[in-house]
């Protein structure tokens, strides 16, 4: 057990690295982090779609209830999926991978893009649900 949070520590401090780099990177748009609760606070009040960018086995193992999937294998800005009206949130298991889609979002023009603070790891961490 040790190990495991151990190994989930140093993931989190290299990916959270890996955001700063992209942060300093986006000059002509802003990755905005959004933490655990207020986003879910935006999914039950219906302000915000949820989109995970891990890949299908990933998601088909363990997901937030309600996150519309779209690996960053296959991710494309031009066909996010979301709902006119409603923020885009972008998640992955702890960041990098979101942050990567964050960018790409930004450099098709998009002026901010939105993520879940820490992903996956933060929501459990939060205590709230979720489903496989």
């Amino acid at each position: 057990m040790y190990i495991k949070k151990l190994y989930l520590f140093i993931m989190l401090f290299i990916e959270k690295s890996y955001i700063q780099l992209y942060i300093t990177a986006m000059s002509n748009g802003q990755l905005i982090d959004i933490d655990a609760r207020t986003v879910r606070d935006w999914l039950q009040r219906g302000e915000a779609v949820l989109v995970d960018v891990r890949e299908a086995e990933e998601y088909a193992e363990e997901r937030i209830p309600g996150t519309l999937p779209y690996p960053l294998s296959r991710f494309d800005p031009h066909g996010l999926p979301g709902e006119p009206g409603k923020k885009t949130v972008l998640t992955c298991f702890i960041g990098g991978r979101s942050a990567q889609a964050a960018e790409q979002l930004i450099a098709a023009g998009h002026a901010q893009a939105f993520q879940l603070d820490g992903g996956l790891f933060a929501w459990k961490e939060a205590g709230f649900a979720t489903e496989a």
